[in-house]
């Protein structure tokens, strides 16, 4: 299954300023088989899309603002083709929209996106935080009110295990409300003392060898590991968090 473990460039935002490509080069090398895209960094759309090409990875999604699915969306789904995905999500929501009244609005939004672009094969998700945790709507978490069905249309899922358990929730049984819903599923770990930070995937206080075997049982296409701030290289600590996987999912015979 190590074709389904993704990297998320957000982990690298700053290596890729200065060499996005050579960034997905040394992936390739590292033995990463997809990526999920943040952001191009001043290259344009068609480079990078040449050396997803020439290296062999896949795009596992991409993060995509909300004002760009509003406003750039014949832009968004080029991107998206060019780079062979047809999953794009909301990947932060502004302050703004962090209330009642605000979730409502991205909902409605992120449907009418949803709407747009389902019938031609695209799927609009949301990647969540903790701070969806700390508003209610309707008696259940922002979160869970953004991803409930309207009708037959519904926002795709992208569910972190860090934020999940920040937010005071554990990831394992949330995940279970999304039953083959969910293409992508986001793995980063949280440190076992009382800071709660990031850490390397398998080095932290997360248990994710029941939630690999969750995805295997209920349609994840990738996992995708993302770490926001690393204690040194941020491809060492890539590493770590791929060899880890690697590691569970030989012992759970994935």
């Amino acid at each position: 299954m190590k074709h389904k473990f993704a990297a998320q460039l957000y982990t690298l935002r700053n290596e890729l300023q200065q060499d996005f490509p050579g960034v997905l080069r040394k992936l390739k090398e590292m033995g990463w088989e997809a990526v999920q895209i943040d952001g191009l960094f001043g290259y344009k759309a068609e480079e990078i899309a040449a050396v997803l090409k020439e290296t062999g990875l896949k795009a596992a999604g991409m993060h995509i603002s909300l004002d760009r699915m509003n406003n750039e969306l014949k832009s968004v789904l080029r991107e998206a083709d060019l780079f062979g995905t047809t999953d794009f999500f909301c990947h932060y929501l502004e302050e703004d929209y962090q209330n009642i009244e605000g979730y409502k609005r991205a909902k409605r939004e992120l449907l009418e996106v949803a709407r747009k672009v389902s019938p031609l094969g695209y799927r609009v998700g949301y990647h969540n935080h903790d701070f969806e945790f700390k508003t209610e709507i309707a008696g259940e978490y922002a979160l869970t009110y953004l991803l409930k069905p309207e009708g037959n249309q519904f926002i795709i899922p992208e569910i972190d295990t860090y934020w999940v358990k920040k937010g005071g929730e554990d990831p394992l049984e949330y995940i279970k409300k999304y039953p083959h819903r969910m293409p992508i599923l986001h793995f980063k770990d949280m440190t076992n003392d009382d800071r709660q930070y990031f850490a390397e995937v398998g080095t932290g206080s997360i248990n994710f060898e029941p939630i690999l075997q969750w995805g295997e049982a209920n349609g994840v296409e990738y996992y995708c590991v993302e770490q926001d701030y690393c204690p040194g290289s941020p491809f060492d600590s890539l590493e770590t968090s791929l060899r880890n996987l690697e590691k569970m999912a030989k012992k759970l015979g994935l």
